[in-house]
């Protein structure tokens, strides 16, 4: 299976293509060709053989000391097609899972999520790398009387779409995110070539044309036609042959169960203790010397000669100047109050990237925990006179996403050297909004940055509910399957009051949060909205938000000449005065929550060990302390050492020979 002739070769580059030659030949050319290691890794397709749909049942452990009942968790799940697809056919897919689950106001998920059935969406939907494609939806945190309703309203909501379709609004709005995207490709950190091989993948596996997948013109102009045509009917059409018709389905319902992970631990004791009863003297003591070896060949140090096969960086390899990015920062632009910050790149194609902070050092800290389901609300509850789903399609219509985050990072004190360690007492806390739209779309992209910031719907009861419940889902799960994150930001949240600040929005101490917002939300709703407005009104106070305001755009010139005109209009019509206080200069002042919050470290994060019991099998340990004290110098190798370690020494003890992951 694993023989070159199986392999895929790429290269990303403008490097010498005899040079590449010479780099596969080298690789390869102690191999012969092997038909048949091609042949026995062929990928053969499944037909649907399912007559009528199935259903499986199965159990996760809990633990018997549970503060809620435990509930079941349901998944539909289809085989979507045993035949080849065209480009058209798999793009029509691929905007018709955005139209069904793309957003929090898609039709399917929206209607599992409003339905009360249960607390989070599970399944992600359309899965289409593999050489078949699949479908998958369902809900988590399902009470064990209304498991059979989950999948009733899945097939209840399909059959309507069939029926009714998907407005005009909707899909223009998943049509323009789906082609921003592929136009952009964006790759975030990523390198493009490396995405570029990752896309490619998807067909070159199965031996098709590895650009295949990478070509969308065609398809997109062939779909646009045939909705211009008949609008919805393409997607009604979809869903009624692949989903509501296609009887190759199956739906798995994963039941709780408090003594599985005890019958689990039985099973596997008996199992080994049958198995030593039958191994002789000499058996044993073969285990013995054949763990003896290996765990001396896993501390043996690999010789020079083994570690010069894997190919190396050197020093003189790297570059040693910095790669600078050009930054224009304009204090007070126009006189308005607002500092903007522009970077102006060679070629953005035509998209501006814009973020859009508020200040949020004037929160009591007690509202510090509270901020995480307030970002959200600003993009998901609707705003104006748009509700959720007008705001969505809006978003999606004008622009190529908007999303609002929070920061919380230590600066370095003025006048402070660099390369020292900090006490991190000096803050920058923002609320970002941040966005992307070409260039003839950023007043609509700019209006909604206004929009949300000052009339979002902060009064949809339901919808918060339904968010915290979501949230306290996905955190229990984290907890279980991430437990080293969690783990982590607690330990950090004992040494930094930013790192703390962060626990408390996203860590453990969170999770209590969630409980406590959803109890309040249900039983006083009021109060829980007049904190909301709040922390709105205080943010937004006229007299410091401009003040704290900073405009950033990435563009390149022409973007940045295109839309100068509406940056200026934006900057005028925001909330708040231009000559209003002067915010505290967080560089030469302690943030305004340091106080607190240290007070509240002591109490709530003192130096000591602890533990949490988690239901499952996978232990999560952590060990923290203070490399550097405040004041002292920590040198460039630091991050040499410490990833070292990390893919060295610890991956060597802890992973190889420990058995941890």
């Amino acid at each position: 299976f694993y023989h070159p002739a199986n392999s895929r070769i790429y290269f990303s580059g403008d490097d010498d293509v005899y040079n590449r030659l010479e780099i596969m030949d080298e690789y390869l050319k102690d191999f012969d060709f092997s038909p048949v290691s091609k042949e026995k890794s062929k990928i053969e397709w499944q037909s649907k053989k399912y007559t009528e749909p199935k259903k499986e049942v199965a159990y996760y452990p809990v633990g018997s000391n549970s503060e809620q009942d435990p509930t079941h968790m349901i998944n539909v799940n289809w085989l979507v097609n045993d035949e080849p697809m065209s480009n058209y056919e798999e793009l029509t897919l691929g905007i018709l899972d955005h139209l069904l689950m793309g957003t929090t106001s898609s039709k399917l998920r929206k209607a599992l999520m409003e339905s009360g059935l249960g607390e989070a969406v599970t399944g992600g939907g359309l899965s289409d790398e593999l050489l078949q494609a699949t479908f998958s939806v369902g809900l988590k945190g399902v009470a064990s009387d209304k498991t059979e309703e989950v999948e009733k309203l899945i097939m209840a909501t399909l059959d309507e779409v069939v029926k009714e379709g998907f407005d005009a609004d909707d899909i223009a709005s998943s049509i323009n995110t789906i082609e921003f995207s592929m136009r952009e490709f964006n790759t975030g950190s990523y390198p493009k070539g490396l995405m570029l091989m990752l896309g490619s993948m998807s067909k070159w596996l199965y031996e098709k044309s590895p650009t295949e997948s990478l070509k969308f013109e065609e398809p997109l102009a062939q779909l646009k036609k045939q909705i211009e045509e008949s609008g919805s009917k393409v997607f009604q059409d979809a869903v009624e042959n692949y989903l509501v018709k296609n009887t190759h389905r199956t739906t798995v319902e994963l039941a709780p169960s408090p003594t599985l992970e005890e019958e689990q631990l039985k099973e596997e004791t008996d199992r080994l203790a049958e198995l030593k009863k039958n191994l002789g003297e000499e058996d044993l003591e073969e285990i013995v010397k054949k763990t003896t070896e290996l765990k001396a060949l896993q501390a043996a140090e690999d010789s020079p000669e083994a570690r010069a096969t894997i190919p190396s960086l050197k020093l003189s390899d790297l570059k040693r100047e910095s790669a600078e990015y050009p930054i224009a920062i304009s204090e007070n632009e126009n006189d308005s109050g607002v500092t903007v910050v522009r970077h102006e790149l060679g070629s953005t194609s035509g998209i501006a990237y814009m973020s859009l902070s508020v200040d949020l050092s004037a929160l009591p800290f007690e509202d510090v925990s509270l901020l995480p389901l307030f970002r959200r609300m600003l993009t998901e509850t609707g705003a104006g006179d748009l509700d959720s789903v007008a705001l969505s399609r809006q978003i999606g219509t004008h622009t190529g996403g908007v999303d609002v985050s929070l920061m919380t990072t230590a600066v370095n004190p003025k006048g402070a050297e660099q390369g020292v360690s900090i006490s991190g007492e000096h803050m920058l806390t923002k609320l970002q909004i941040n966005g992307k739209a070409t260039t003839d779309k950023v007043d609509e992209l700019l209006n909604i940055f206004k929009l949300i910031m000052t009339d979002a719907r902060l009064d949809s009861q339901k919808r918060v509910i339904e968010m915290l419940k979501e949230s306290r889902a996905r955190m229990e799960s984290a907890i279980q399957g991430s437990g080293h994150s969690m783990i982590n930001s607690r330990m950090r949240a004992r040494h930094r009051v930013g790192a703390y600040v962060d626990e408390l929005q996203g860590g453990i101490t969170y999770l209590d949060t969630i409980k406590d917002l959803l109890k309040q939300a249900e039983e006083d709703w009021p109060s829980l909205l007049a904190r909301l407005e709040k922390i709105r009104s205080t943010i937004l106070e006229p007299s410091i938000v401009r003040g704290g305001m900073l405009l950033d755009i990435t563009g390149d010139k022409l973007v940045m000449d295109k839309i100068q005109p509406v940056v200026d209009s934006f900057l005028t019509e925001l909330p708040g005065v231009p000559d209003g206080k002067k915010l505290q200069d967080f560089y030469t002042e302690t943030h305004p929550w340091v106080p607190v919050a240290k007070k509240l470290m002591e109490e709530n994060a003192p130096l000591k060990d602890e533990g949490f019991c988690v239901p499952t099998q996978v232990n999560y340990v952590g060990l923290s302390g203070m490399l550097y004290d405040e004041g002292e110098r920590i040198p460039g190798s630091a991050a040499v050492v410490s990833r070292f370690l990390r893919t060295g020494y610890l991956w060597d003890h802890v992973r190889v020979m420990g058995g941890a992951y």
